[in-house]
Formats: structure tokens, C-alpha cells, sequence
């Protein structure tokens, strides 16, 4: 496997340190890797797809496909991938499928990123704006007979 990175876009950067729990801040999420997956799975139901266009290069930087893996996530990027093509073969170990797959995961996290960014706007408490933007979601769904589960 090479050494594959998922990028944050630059103008979401601040977002993404601000959802993740440590010093200085009230996130939600305690790593990176939580606020990339919530945001891609996120993006995904509500069918936001944003290609990175510009990729924040330091704080957060590119994450290690690494830290997916070892966090059992690799599975949700492929997931993702072959949702998103309709092709199993999508999976294959080859590298430039690799990439794709990390770039389809990429660019549904930054589509959930935007609409996050959106719920949040003004808003002081992030943990109630973005429990209201689930249950918002789960209406949404149970009113439509589609209830999918979490997002």
C-alpha cells in the first residue's frame, strides 16, 4: 500500500479543528479521522460531493490512510467508493484505484463539511447545532419511510 493521504480542503481547515476535541476547543470528535468519517458519511446521504480543489497543508495536514485503517474506517471509504461507482472492481489493490477511492471519500467528506459549516453558521454551541442537524436528518428521513439508520 503506498503512503495514500486524505486531504482537507483549505477553506474548511478551521472547521475541522474546531469539531475535533483538544486544546482550545469544544469539538465533538476526538480525532481528525472521526470529523473526516461523520463529514463523508454525512455528504454521502444528502448526496454532496465537492472535489478538494485546494488542500490545507498544515493543521490539520493530510491524514494517513493509515489512521483509517487502524480505526477500522478503511471499510467506510470503501464503502463509499463503490457506492459512488457501482463497481466492485473499484476495490482492487491497485494504486490508482487506491487514489480514487481516497478522492470519492475526500470530496464526500468535504460536501458534509460544507453543509456542517452551513448548520454552524453563527452558532456558539456546536454540539447542539449539529445534534439538531441529526435529528433535522433523521425527520427527514423517518417522514419519507426511508429511515437508513444513523445519517
Amino acid at each position: 500500500m503506498a503512503d495514500l493521504r486524505i486531504k482537507v480542503a483549505k477553506d474548511k481547515a478551521k472547521l475541522v479543528k474546531a469539531l475535533r476535541a483538544g486544546e482550545g476547543s469544544t469539538g465533538l470528535f476526538h480525532t481528525y479521522v472521526d470529523v473526516m468519517v461523520f463529514a463523508a458519511a454525512l455528504g454521502a446521504k444528502r448526496g454532496k460531493y465537492i472535489p478538494v480543489s485546494e488542500a490545507s497543508k498544515k493543521d490539520p495536514d493530510p491524514i494517513p490512510q493509515e489512521h483509517f485503517v487502524s480505526k477500522g474506517h478503511d471499510q467506510t471509504i470503501n464503502l463509499l467508493a463503490v457506492n459512488h461507482t457501482k463497481e466492485p472492481k473499484i476495490l482492487s489493490s491497485d494504486e490508482e484505484l487506491e487514489r480514487k477511492r481516497i478522492e470519492i471519500f475526500e470530496s464526500y467528506a468535504n460536501g458534509g463539511l460544507e453543509i456542517i459549516q452551513e448548520a454552524l453558521r453563527g452558532s456558539v454551541d456546536y454540539t447542539k447545532q449539529l445534534l439538531l442537524l441529526l435529528l433535522t436528518l433523521k425527520s427527514y428521513d423517518l417522514s419519507n419511510d426511508l429511515d437508513i439508520g444513523f445519517l
